[in-house]
């Protein structure tokens, strides 16, 4: 029988996964840590797909100019050769990106709700994940702006998002470092970034929905209204989020998020090897 979630728990893990879900710092670790920490339950796999609905909303809306010109840009592109620019070419690369989380999401997702939560992994993906942020601000050249991706670029940072499914690495952080690998400037792999992840998220999602009220596994059990709210704060904090994430970017390097990926990972090992917390 799986716990049954509280309204604090509720709120508070909606509102840890708008606040981290955009950041490079892995949102679905985060959950799994303060859900084991604060509460001594794992919230569930489902219970953070489901509340990631929240977060993909807020992009939608932020980026909702952005997203319409590509839509209609890629059906216009499909009808007339001449029309197709740079969001016929975006929309394409989009789909090209979902691809692979798209198979590997649906093939693994029984471990994805099982093995991954394991804490001694999010922990290690923390750490071992920042030294990736290090080498992508160091040898990545930023020298290309969003109107300068490849279809190249699409793939590659499409693999990369493959990453997320282990709870640890965070989704944005491995395809914005992928991206800045290959030469795009920081804001234009972030933007991209939250762009490709909008099908994979909300996909699973709703493909979750239904386990989130009554896990088949690990997690606690959660009513309609509890998701309804979590997913509500999760929406307003992501938004808020995302504006101060591309502003920030703009001017910062992704090293800042590395160094508290360390910090942040030492400690879970070391609540771990105390036996303060179990995995």
């Amino acid at each position: 029988m799986n716990e049954t979630m509280t309204w604090l728990q509720a709120i508070v893990l909606g509102g840890v996964q708008g606040l981290t879900e955009f950041l490079p710092i892995s949102s679905s670790g985060h959950m799994r840590i303060v859900s084991q920490i604060w509460f001594g339950e794992d919230a569930g796999a489902s219970f953070t797909a489901v509340t990631q609905l929240g977060t993909e909303l807020a992009v939608l809306l932020y980026f909702a100019k952005d997203i319409w010109r590509i839509i209609l840009a890629w059906f216009a592109g499909l009808r007339n050769a001449d029309a197709r620019g740079l969001d016929y070419r975006v929309g394409w690369y989009v789909i090209l990106a979902t691809i692979p989380i798209g198979v590997l999401g649906f093939v693994f997702k029984d471990e994805i709700r099982t093995m991954g939560r394991n804490l001694w992994l999010v922990a290690i993906m923390l750490i071992l994940f920042s030294f990736v942020f290090v080498a992508a601000e160091r040898y990545g050249t930023r020298s290309r702006p969003l109107e300068k991706i490849t279809r190249r670029d699409a793939i590659v940072m499409g693999l990369a998002q493959c990453l997320a499914l282990i709870p640890g690495v965070s989704r944005s952080g491995a395809t914005a470092s992928a991206g800045l690998f290959l030469g795009l400037e920081r804001e234009a792999a972030f933007r991209f970034s939250f762009l490709i992840a909008i099908p994979a998220v909300l996909a699973s999602g709703l493909f979750s929905l239904k386990d989130v009220f009554e896990p088949a596994g690990e997690g606690m059990a959660a009513t309609g209204p509890q998701i309804a709210v979590a997913t509500f704060v999760a929406f307003v904090l992501g938004y808020v989020s995302i504006a101060w994430l591309l502003k920030f970017v703009s001017h910062h390097s992704m090293v800042w998020f590395a160094g508290y990926r360390v910090i942040l990972g030492s400690v879970v090992i070391g609540l771990l090897a105390a036996g303060v917390i179990t995995s």
